[in-house]
C-alpha cells in the first residue's frame, strides 16, 4: 500500500487538511430563500438556525396566520436549502476519500 513511512505521512497529512477544508466549508454554509410574494426573506446556517430575517411592507397586508406560515414555509425553505449544501459536501468528501 505504502512503500515508505513518507509516503503514509503525506498520505495522512493531506487527509488531515481535506477534513479541516471541509470542517470550514461546512461552517461556511448559508441559506436564503426569499417567500414567493417577497414579504420575508430567511437565511440560516448550516445548522438551520435563524441568523437573519428580512421583511418588506407586504406582511403588513397578511393576517397573522399568513404571516405565520409564510415565516414558517420561508425559514423551512432556506433550511433545506443549507442542508442541501452540507449533504453535497459530506458526499464530495466521502467520494474523495473512497479513491
Amino acid at each position: 500500500m505504502y512503500e515508505s513511512m513518507d509516503e503514509l505521512e503525506a498520505a495522512v497529512r493531506r487527509r488531515l487538511y481535506r477534513v479541516r477544508d471541509l470542517a470550514e466549508d461546512m461552517a461556511a454554509v448559508r441559506g436564503r430563500e426569499t417567500a414567493p410574494d417577497g414579504s420575508i426573506t430567511a437565511e440560516v446556517d448550516g445548522n438551520g438556525a435563524l441568523l437573519n430575517l428580512e421583511f418588506s411592507e407586504g406582511i403588513s397586508r397578511m393576517s397573522p396566520d399568513e404571516f405565520e406560515r409564510t415565516l414558517t414555509a420561508t425559514a423551512a425553505s432556506a433550511a433545506r436549502s443549507a442542508f442541501a449544501r452540507r449533504a453535497a459536501l459530506v458526499t464530495a468528501f466521502n467520494e474523495e476519500v473512497a479513491e
